[in-house]
């Protein structure tokens, strides 16, 4: 079988997966956050947290919610690391410098999960799953819930009240993420992901040396890693590395891990608004975008110029043999275009266009499908922009779900979209222009350029993957990267909870001759095409200086 083939019978079959989970993962999800019901190990956790999981919140009083655990859970983490010398199950490691700490802390607290750091060499039992692995779970809860408020938004009139954030978040973790990472951990065990408590030792000698590795929880945490879009590795090879991913089967098995939640909130989507017809809309865009993606990757891995593409059987660097280009391409376009962030390749490795299009995936805003509830709230404001246009296009009042998008709403659109191309640019910007950032550049030229804008990307859109070649573990990258990290997902929600508390309050317009149809396929079409033209306008400058000059040079 052709290397080609082999690629495309995997996407194939990962289509298959993905639309078997689609109705009965997205039904349940619906029916999760819409019911009335508490479990009794949730009325603990409430008990136990001072929460009134009936009360409902108007948009600011959910906001509140959110950034008062995201907070607390930023101090809890940094304060985990920088004792982690004191505590038991340690490995030997000693508490992680203050810069690196708070790095960590706000990029796994907004499930970004960017490393700059050997998880292999750094961090101990207690950290990685007391600490690292709980945000993986609760950062992920904390966007669903934040998807839900704006769903609640276009599903409700006439009042302000999107729900109950405690209960949101509970909810979430318990009953949606919890038992998918569970049947996930074991399916992983069994392909030969290792999971126990070990500590470090000495695997066989090399060259008259040894070479050492630590046990860990590590099936279990791959597990949240992907179902919640996390992306953090156990080990600095994340992906790559056969402790993580052992096998072609369990590569496929990561990547519909990271996909089947993203895809399958358009389906929840759609049943709590009153009309599947609509989630199929919105999931028509993403899966446009994700399978062009895909095939556009591919076509650039495998048919590259060049003799040693053409004897390798496409461009090989860089990638697990073990997965081939056509596994690799597809796991690149899904972890970017996600904000998951997990690697089984380097992207640095890639070809010049190839790179290209992982870092176009994230600047999309990763809405295609996105990560666990971004993903869905992202694709919704890009609706509203795509319904707005349609109205000056028609010279028509914009209406989407029944409600007028006027000039509050579009207002709080406008700043959503803006926000992470600013700091994305201006960050990037500040790095290439002073002089000590430039020394942590591997390579120069294009290159270098992209590895610098490809971390700023990645820390602005959450998502975490890493260009390589880039010492990002200093005190500039690390503390800006960190502060690019909170904005980027503070900020936006910001607006998308203003914007649901604004649609919340409105009375349904009804559907006239001159409504636009918003399930049908002409405005999938012109969604598609309002995502490309917005992120090109933006980008497009700057990854011509990096991407597209070294594809085009090459």
């Amino acid at each position: 079988m052709s290397p080609v083939l082999a690629g495309v019978l995997q996407l194939l079959a990962l289509i298959a997966a993905l639309a078997l989970a689609y109705r009965p993962l997205g039904d349940y999800m619906a029916r999760v956050y819409s019911s009335d019901k508490h479990l009794r190990v949730e009325k603990w956790i409430y008990k136990g947290i001072g929460a009134n999981p009936n009360a409902q919140m108007r948009w600011p009083a959910y906001l509140r919610g959110v950034l008062a655990f995201s907070a607390v859970s930023v101090l809890f983490l940094y304060l985990l690391q920088r004792v982690q010398g004191h505590l038991p199950g340690s490995l030997g490691f000693t508490a992680i410098d203050p810069d690196q700490a708070f790095n960590t802390a706000a990029s796994f607290v907004t499930n970004t999960n960017w490393q700059s750091y050997y998880g292999e060499q750094a961090m101990g039992h207690v950290v990685q799953t007391a600490g690292l692995a709980v945000q993986n779970f609760v950062s992920a809860a904390v966007g669903m819930a934040v998807a839900v408020a704006l769903v609640r938004g276009f599903a409700r009139s006439r009042t302000g009240e999107l729900g109950n954030f405690w209960s949101d978040l509970v909810r979430g973790t318990v009953r949606i993420l919890l038992p998918l990472s569970v049947v996930a951990a074991v399916v992983l065990v069994a392909c030969g992901a290792i999971q126990n408590f070990a500590g470090i030792h000495e695997v066989g000698q090399f060259f008259g040396g040894s070479q050492q590795w630590n046990g860990g929880a590590v099936a279990s945490q791959e597990a949240i890693k992907e179902v919640g879009t996390n992306g953090g590795g156990y080990f600095n090879a994340n992906s790559a590395h056969p402790f993580e991913n052992p096998t072609p089967f369990s590569n496929l098995f990561e990547i519909f891990l990271l996909l089947v939640i993203p895809f399958a909130l358009t389906r929840t989507f759609g049943q709590m608004v009153g009309s599947i017809r609509q989630g199929y809309a919105i999931l028509a865009t993403m899966v446009t975008i994700w399978i062009g993606f895909a095939a556009l990757m591919m076509a650039t891995e495998f048919h590259h110029h060049g003799p040693a593409f053409d004897i390798a059987g496409g461009a090989l660097e860089g990638k697990e043999t073990r997965f081939g280009v056509g596994a690799s391409s597809i796991f690149a376009v899904s972890t970017t275009l996600t904000s998951t962030g997990a690697v089984d390749s380097f992207h640095s490795s890639f070809t010049g266009l190839g790179g290209g299009i992982t870092m176009l995936g994230m600047q999309l805003g990763e809405i295609a499908p996105g990560g666990t509830g971004s993903g869905l709230y992202g694709m919704l404001i890009m609706a509203i922009i795509a319904v707005f246009i349609a109205g000056l296009m028609v010279g028509r009042t914009p209406e989407y779900l029944g409600k007028k998008i006027g000039t509050r709403e579009i207002k709080f659109a406008a700043c959503y979209i803006l926000i992470t191309p600013a700091l994305v640019l201006i960050f990037t910007a500040a790095a290439m222009a002073l002089p000590t950032p430039g020394n942590s550049m591997t390579n120069s030229g294009a290159h270098g350029f992209s590895e610098i804008l490809y971390a700023y990307t990645s820390g602005a859109n959450n998502n975490g993957s890493a260009f390589a070649g880039l010492n990002a573990d200093t005190q500039w990258f690390n503390s800006t990267i960190g502060l690019v990290m909170l904005l980027g997902r503070f900020l936006p929600m910001v607006f998308v909870l203003a914007l649901a508390g604004s649609l919340a309050e409105q009375k349904p317009v009804p559907a006239t001759a001159g409504t636009l149809r918003t399930e049908k396929p002409l405005f999938t079409g012109l969604l598609v095409g309002a995502v490309l033209i917005i992120t090109g306008l933006t980008y497009f400058p700057a990854l011509a200086l990096g991407p597209l000059a070294e594809g085009l040079a090459s």
